[in-house]
């Protein structure tokens, strides 16, 4: 009984070194899977954010786009919208181009609160004309929605954003002016009128009338106006270029791991010319508006706003045009196309 209990003991313990052998096998394959999908996930990460969960092959590229609005609603209740809204949009139209009339016309009307409405008036008026007119012809036409071309749907796109936008940052001007006007009545009219009271003549030292040259000859509360001005230093040049240089930092950041090396060079060169315009723009004019008006010179400004009224807008062809390959060869077809014309107007005559 002992051999045969040892040979039956060899057996069981060979079957299960055979068993634990594969187990081992598919742990390991099962570990090699993970790894591959955590490379690969990585390399999703390095290369960026998908555009679409949606595979490519089911990516399309339609030729118009198809506005829907209520063309699904039976014809006697879009009619009853259209008749109801025609004359709500027309008051509106009405309404706002008199209140613009009202506030250019009369003189009386010619203070920072009806300039504002003004502008508001404006804004809204072409608020509504990017977006009603459309609208009420989707209730007219046949069922089945609208046909509109990509660029009109970006066009659009694009004007209800910038609209929109400006109507929030007038409403936003119009409360700064309210509460200018209620709580701090005694600088209102410093900081608000546009007639600023002037007690050190009127030679501007400038090649034009820039801003802190002009507030130099004006009266009032000086430390008022630099702040004032401080301000919209920060909103209008600080921040874009923060945003600027946060963009092309990022833009960098890429560049440096993907690609290679002629390929990180070209990019290096289209970046350094774009930081390049961005910095002699936004620097000079930070550099110009971000300091106290007592400690500015006006001689200096005069030589630093050459470099921004001249040398500026002649790189912008420059870097953003001339050196384009697409806009090389656009340019090169259109001489080309002009050349062939004129050789054969030439044979004609």
């Amino acid at each position: 009984m002992a051999p045969h209990r040892s040979s039956w003991d060899a057996v069981c313990r060979e079957r299960g070194l055979s068993e634990a052998r594969s187990h081992v096998a598919k742990i390991q394959q099962c570990c090699t899977k993970q790894h591959g999908l955590v490379l690969r996930a990585k390399k999703a990460r390095l290369s960026g954010p998908p555009v679409s969960p949606w595979p490519e092959s089911n990516w399309t590229a339609p030729q118009e786009f198809i506005i829907l609005g209520f063309s699904g609603w039976p014809p006697g209740l879009r009619v009853l919208l259209f008749t109801l809204l025609l004359p709500l949009y027309l008051a509106t139209l009405a309404g706002n181009l008199l209140i613009l009339g009202l506030a250019l016309a009369e003189p009386a009307l010619h203070t920072p609160m009806y300039f504002f409405l003004g502008a508001l008036s404006a804004v809204e008026v072409a608020y509504t004309l990017v977006l009603t007119p459309r609208m009420l012809a989707g209730f007219l036409l046949p069922p089945g929605g609208q046909a509109v071309a990509p660029a009109t749907c970006a066009a659009q796109m694009g004007l209800f954003v910038a609209l929109g936008g400006s109507e929030c940052l007038l409403l936003a001007a119009m409360a700064l002016d309210r509460y200018l006007a209620i709580c701090r009545p005694l600088s209102y009219p410093q900081l608000m009128t546009t007639e600023l009271p002037f007690c050190h003549g009127g030679l501007v030292n400038h090649v034009f009338c820039d801003l802190p040259a002009v507030l130099v000859l004006a009266c009032g509360n000086r430390e008022l106006q630099e702040n004032v001005l401080l301000v919209a230093c920060l909103l209008l040049l600080v921040l874009p270029l923060f945003l600027i240089l946060l963009s092309y930092t990022k833009v960098i950041v890429v560049i440096l791991g993907v690609g290679d090396a002629a390929g990180r060079h070209k990019a290096f060169n289209t970046v350094a010319s774009h930081l390049t315009v961005a910095v002699l723009h936004y620097g000079c004019a930070t550099a110009m508006y971000a300091r106290p008006l007592s400690s500015s010179s006006l001689e200096e400004d005069k030589l630093v706003s050459l470099v921004y009224i001249n040398l500026t807008p002649l790189l912008y062809p420059a870097i953003y045009t001339l050196r384009n390959r697409d806009m090389q060869g656009a340019l090169q077809r259109a001489l080309s196309q002009r050349t062939l014309g004129e050789a054969h107007q030439g044979e004609l005559t």
